[in-house]
């Protein structure tokens, strides 16, 4: 069975400026992958080669097993592709619109309307099936858009920046719909929006200066970032005191005094080969007869990490 989407050493140039740079990567079949870089880092010009919009200079991208440099047709067949800058027809009526672009997409007659109604229920917009495309709001539009993307059932979607433009709740809405669709359907997903990828993607590739810096689940790059474990403890009594008995404890490498308040003081125990110390430290504050009042392990966001590798030369590959 053919991986759903895979890209090989992908470079782009124009003229004098490279675009991509020997990119790499694979979406499974599945998957939800979010593709993420900072502005100008190559993001569109790659989706755009992915869609057969632009050839690359080399490199291949082979969609469902097809390549889209030579089959171009056919791979548009297999996908759905919502992009940032969205182009509706304003004087139509929402099912008029859709209608119109499932007999484009080669839907047989006898079943549009079906298709229609089955991509309008999906997208929670059949109650505006009956307006005018041009006075529906900007969440409902992208409702319309990724609607107009299910027509042909594709079993692969390239979302460029779905939720842009929209509010929280709507966010939330096409957050639920990305989810839900990728239940079965193969999804690659450029977006900015750190945490809807850390709650909507299995895998993260993270793209800066036109070349992949990492490719792993969200909890893997966070692993990475933090290296040791840290955990954070807040203990009431002399700082001093407390920061020699925690760094007397087996397991512990380093601890470093994060603040004070309120009487407590606030310490960054780093552990020694991974180990888990938070046990260790609660028995001590028991012994000691120290108020304890936080004892977490200390994780870096998703953002720490795209901060990290889209700001640093030598960034860690994967």
């Amino acid at each position: 069975m053919p991986t759903p989407i895979d890209v090989s050493s992908l470079t782009k140039r124009y003229d004098t400026v490279t675009a991509l740079t020997d990119v790499s990567f694979q979406v499974q079949a599945g998957e939800i992958m979010g593709f993420l870089g900072p502005n100008g880092a190559g993001k569109t010009t790659a989706m755009r080669i992915l869609t057969g919009m632009i050839a690359p200079t080399s490199g291949t991208v082979r969609i469902d097993g097809l390549d889209v440099t030579t089959q171009t047709l056919e791979v548009r067949r297999r996908i759905g592709y919502l992009p940032e800058h969205i182009a509706l027809y304003p004087e139509l009526r929402v099912r008029e619109y859709l209608s119109y672009r499932a007999s484009i997409k080669g839907v047989p007659r006898g079943q549009r309307a079906a298709r229609v109604n089955e991509a309008l229920e999906r997208c929670a917009a059949g109650e505006v099936s009956r307006r005018l495309i041009g006075r529906l709001s900007k969440g409902y539009r992208q409702r319309v858009a990724l609607a107009d993307c299910l027509l042909g059932q594709p079993q692969i979607l390239i979302l460029d920046e779905p939720t842009v433009g929209l509010d929280p709740h709507q966010i939330r809405q096409t957050r639920a719909l990305i989810t839900e669709l990728g239940r079965t359907t193969t999804i690659l997903l450029s977006t900015h929006i750190l945490p809807e990828v850390e709650m909507t993607c299995h895998r993260v590739t993270i793209i800066n200066q036109g070349r992949i810096v990492a490719v792993d689940t969200p909890a893997q790059l966070r692993r990475r970032l933090t290296g040791a474990q840290v955990v954070r403890v807040q203990l009431a009594g002399e700082p001093e005191a407390i920061q020699a008995a925690l760094q007397s404890l087996p397991g512990v490498a380093r601890v470093s005094l994060a603040g004070r308040t309120d009487g407590f003081a606030a310490f960054d125990v780093e552990s020694a080969g991974g180990a888990d110390v938070r046990e260790t430290i609660f028995r001590l504050a028991v012994e000691r007869q120290w108020p304890l009042r936080e004892l977490s392990q200390a994780q870096a966001s998703l953002e720490d990490v795209f901060i990290h590798l889209t700001t640093h030369e030598e960034a860690p590959t994967s």
